[in-house]
């Protein structure tokens, strides 16, 4: 299978080579377009005041058919690649973000660069997969990469060919095994999210923050990953509220697809 990566932590990411070293291993061929720096909580944003500079990266050597360093957000990275960089007849089956170094889990996924460029994938009409590695775990992102691409096979199959997945590995695996559970978004949220700086006269503030997770049953991401399992999440682009929606005799009819696909 041809895979399309990217991530929000940078094209010289660990998790990213390890990532494109383990699928290009497993026989799928592997194309990189990722943000030439750092991009976390960027979420689906995208550049539109200024050039998006594009340059072939030769890092991966020849663990990839191409790779892309992109000045710009995930979303841009994916967007510039399937709308312009392309070749014809090589659009790729399956998009994945990753491997992320920190949990994206709960409500963090409104605010993730990684589940945002996962996010544009799926908008295009392909399978995608945001990944990520609790950043505290005894996994490495070597290992993760591994165990991901050895049960992809399984993700390809239960997630019915048309799907946009939040995967999350644990702090340590429950009893070492890699276990892949499905799972709902769970309550997160930050205390004390800004610390107040004062210097040379000007006020700063510096997001920050201790987690604050609430009301996360058995079913959540949350819980399961405390639990030592691997959490799979199924993800939509559709905002509506259905529940309201329904009240007044309406369906959704939004498909999260461009136009053009």
């Amino acid at each position: 299978m041809r895979i399309l990566l990217t991530n929000d932590d940078g094209i010289r990411a660990t998790g990213l080579f390890a990532l494109t070293k383990a699928l290009s291993a497993a026989g799928h061929e592997v194309v990189v377009a990722a943000p030439a720096t750092e991009q976390s909580g960027m979420a689906h944003a995208m550049t539109v005041h200024r050039d998006i500079e594009v340059r072939v990266y030769e890092g991966f050597g020849e663990k990839c058919v191409e790779a892309w360093s992109i000045d710009g957000t995930p979303t841009d990275c994916v967007k510039v690649y399937l709308e312009a960089l392309m070749k014809k007849d090589a659009r790729p089956g399956l998009v994945i973000s990753g491997v992320n170094r920190g949990a994206n889990l709960g409500t963090d996924v409104l605010y993730s660069g990684t589940v945002g460029g996962a996010l544009e994938g799926y908008m295009h009409g392909i399978p995608a997969v945001a990944l990520s590695l609790d950043a505290r775990s005894s996994l490495s992102s070597e290992e993760t990469a591994v165990i991901f691409a050895e049960k992809l096979p399984w993700l390809l199959k239960e997630g019915g060919g048309d799907f946009f997945l939040n995967v999350n590995f644990p702090k340590a695996l429950r009893g070492g095994k890699a276990e892949f559970v499905w799972a709902t978004l769970g309550h997160r949220d930050y205390i004390n999210a800004f610390d107040r700086i004062e210097r040379d006269g000007q006020l700063y503030y510096h997001i920050g923050g201790e987690i604050y997770d609430w009301n996360n049953d058995e079913d959540t991401d949350i819980r399961r990953t405390e639990e030592g399992f691997v959490s799979v999440t199924p993800l939509t682009a559709d905002m509506s509220d259905a529940s309201i929606l329904r009240k007044h005799g309406i369906s959704s009819r939004f498909s999260g697809r461009l136009a053009e696909s």
